[in-house]
């Protein structure tokens, strides 16, 4: 007479969980840069809109931007204003003086515009 022992086997095969797993992982990375790339181009829009509120279209009309974090002990990813600026700079949005001012360009803010359908 033979006795059924349970050895504790998964409903799953052992490759099945590790697929599942690996694609899960997939997921959660794609998730995180969707939401860290979201954030930054929040931040540009606000750093837009800013330099529109003061009035920054030419180099005359240039304004300082803070760059550091209001409060030091906030806790988080890390400050994502200087990340939007540099790329504001890259793309052409936003132009710094010589003395570390910054203002936007306005032909390239227009097609920006144009493109995102943002008024």
């Amino acid at each position: 007479m033979q006795m059924m022992v349970d050895h504790g086997e998964s409903l799953m095969p052992v490759y099945l969980q590790i697929i599942l797993l690996i694609v899960a992982f997939v997921v959660f990375v794609f998730l995180v840069m969707f939401f860290a790339g979201w954030g930054l181009r929040r931040v540009c829009f606000k750093i837009i809109a800013e330099l529109e509120a003061a009035g920054a279209v030419k180099a005359s009309r240039a304004v300082r931007l803070q760059d550091e974090r209001k409060n030091f002990f906030r806790v988080g990813t890390g400050n994502l204003r200087p990340r939007a600026v540099d790329l504001l700079i890259k793309d052409g949005l936003l132009i710094k003086t010589g003395e570390n001012k910054y203002y936007l360009d306005r032909d390239k803010l227009a097609e920006m515009k144009e493109k995102t359908g943002r008024k």
